[in-house]
């Protein structure tokens, strides 16, 4: 069941980030996932939005999703996003049709 990974974050040391950013779509691509939107200014339509980033990613599965987040090459990249940014992620299946 396709996937998608939300993540909003508050880029606090751009310099780190961009260390994030350098090698994120090599380790990316081996793992089936579609990078859909990165934005830094979206259309806030209700509510606040207080983050200098957003992210939609769909992968074809969770299994595929969960195994780019917790292989040792993502973890090791991800230490620069998170000493550089806060942030919230979740991932939400696709709704399937009746």
């Amino acid at each position: 069941m396709t996937v998608y990974i939300i993540a909003r974050f508050k880029i606090h040391d751009r310099a780190g980030y961009d260390r994030y950013e350098e090698n994120f779509m090599e380790i990316f691509e081996p793992f089936g996932g579609t990078l859909l939107s990165v934005d830094e200014e979206p259309t806030v339509l209700q509510g606040e939005f207080d983050f200098t980033r957003s992210v939609l990613i769909e992968f074809p599965s969770a299994e595929q999703a969960m195994a780019w987040m917790t292989s040792p090459e993502y973890k090791e990249i991800a230490e620069y996003r998170l000493a550089a940014s806060i942030g919230d992620v979740i991932m939400v299946k696709k709704r399937e049709a009746n």
